[in-house]
């Protein structure tokens, strides 16, 4: 594969360009930048793309953001001060995704497959931290508190092939990994295998079937359950990113629902990697919701970006309780696409800064709850970083899974963002 120079992102150029009439005076301290429409306009891109410039201004202490007032210029001399609890830098908060991700995953663990009052009748309304799986669960039966299952691991799977590839992903790669990690858990007596739509692919392909057309059927959440990886590697910019998030869900769910669902995900977490608030990252996936809806094989079903944005006002103002019962009632929390990938939204709404939380409500709701909370997990992650979780979790995270290199990946996906594609 041959390599160019690094070709800065439009956002990159945006916030340079900025930065540079800043310096100049041209921009006088206290003075009002243009709103976003204004600078949308003036650059030739769309809203998101401003938003990202303006965070990294912010990041960099030029501007400061008032709420319903707009982004001026700072005093020279007065640096913003990263808010408690904040990632400081994109490191922190890429670094922050992979472990929501996770830990999410991890705490679903022993819930997943039981029903909501199961749940509850367990570990009370709120799943506390960290359990062992259960006697007899259908799936995790013997694996320890902390462990993760196949939403890490093959998210670690398409991370590994995405840095390898330099930022793009070779489906054959791609798929022989799976194969190889399927038949690896295979022999450690593993049930927590491939999902319905990953099997039937890799099936097909193993056949001597086309990788343009294995994912044609696939439309369950697998996609979006490993998709983290994509939107740290991919700037928020919506085109860019839902293309990004085909390439690396082709092979297994080329399909309308599928590809709406990752992209969801994918753009949430990017926009949280790059420094950007909850209510524009939210934007940002409903943008990439609705992108995305128009890739891949079309299938029936509803439409993702609606039931994002509704399952979001559902549960506006509820108690984590009354929200995690509605969610699993209303929402649903099965494999499909237009179920999960809403319920993850949902409930990362309720507390958009704190992940660890955000993680908990995930795991218990029931259904699909390991994957719900790895999404979940690994989008308010990418807001908050590893700061948004308890010390002694991510420690007994990493003992639970020793040779789980998360800050390594991260580091190798955020070097693909200045890779020309």
């Amino acid at each position: 594969m041959s390599r160019t120079a690094p070709v800065p992102l439009k956002h990159e150029r945006i916030s340079a360009t900025l930065a540079e009439e800043i310096a100049a005076g041209r921009l006088a301290p206290g003075a009002q930048l243009p709103g976003e429409v204004a600078l949308a306009r003036r650059f030739g891109v769309s809203r998101t793309t401003v938003r990202a410039a303006l965070a990294e201004l912010t990041q960099g202490g030029l501007i400061a953001t008032r709420t319903g007032k707009g982004s001026f210029v700072q005093l020279r001399g007065s640096p913003r001060r990263a808010a408690p609890g904040s990632a400081s830098t994109i490191g922190d908060r890429a670094l922050g995704a992979l472990l929501g991700l996770a830990i999410g995953d991890a705490l679903g663990m022993p819930t997943q497959l039981q029903s909501r009052q199961q749940i509850v009748d367990a570990y009370g309304p709120l799943l506390p931290g960290f359990e062992p799986a259960p006697a007899g669960h259908p799936i995790a039966a013997g694996m320890a508190a902390g462990q993760v299952t196949d939403d890490t691991e093959q998210a670690v799977i398409l991370a590994q092939v995405l840095i390898h590839g330099g930022g793009l992903v070779d489906p054959q790669e791609l798929a022989a990994r799976l194969v190889a990690w399927e038949a690896d858990m295979r022999a450690r007596g593993s049930l927590d295998l491939l999902g319905p739509s990953t099997r039937r692919a890799l099936a097909d392909l193993l056949a001597g079937g086309d990788i343009e057309t294995t994912g044609s059927n696939g439309d369950t959440n697998g996609a979006a359950m490993r998709i983290t990886p994509v939107g740290i590697a991919t700037a928020p910019e919506t085109a860019a990113l839902v293309a990004a998030v085909e390439a690396a869900s082709r092979v297994t769910h080329n399909t309308s629902i599928a590809l709406a669902g990752a992209s969801a995900v994918a753009a949430a977490v990017s926009a949280g990697v790059v420094g950007l608030g909850f209510e524009a990252a939210i934007d940002a996936a409903l943008s990439a919701a609705s992108a995305g809806a128009h890739r891949g094989r079309w299938v029936a079903g509803a439409d993702v970006a609606s039931r994002i944005r509704w399952a979001i006002g559902l549960v506006a103002g509820l108690a984590d309780p009354d929200a995690c019962d509605l969610v699993q009632r209303l929402v649903g929390t099965s494999l499909a696409t237009q179920e999960s990938v809403p319920a993850a939204f949902a409930l990362w709404s309720l507390h958009p800064d704190d992940p660890w939380l955000t993680c908990r409500l995930g795991a218990s709701v029931g259904g699909d709850c390991d994957t719900i909370a790895a999404m979940a997990g690994a989008m308010s992650g990418a807001l908050v970083g590893p700061a948004g979780f308890p010390a002694d979790a991510v420690a007994q995270l990493e003992s639970a899974n020793p040779g789980l290199d998360l800050t390594g990946l991260a580091t190798g996906l955020l070097a693909l963002r200045t890779v020309a594609r």
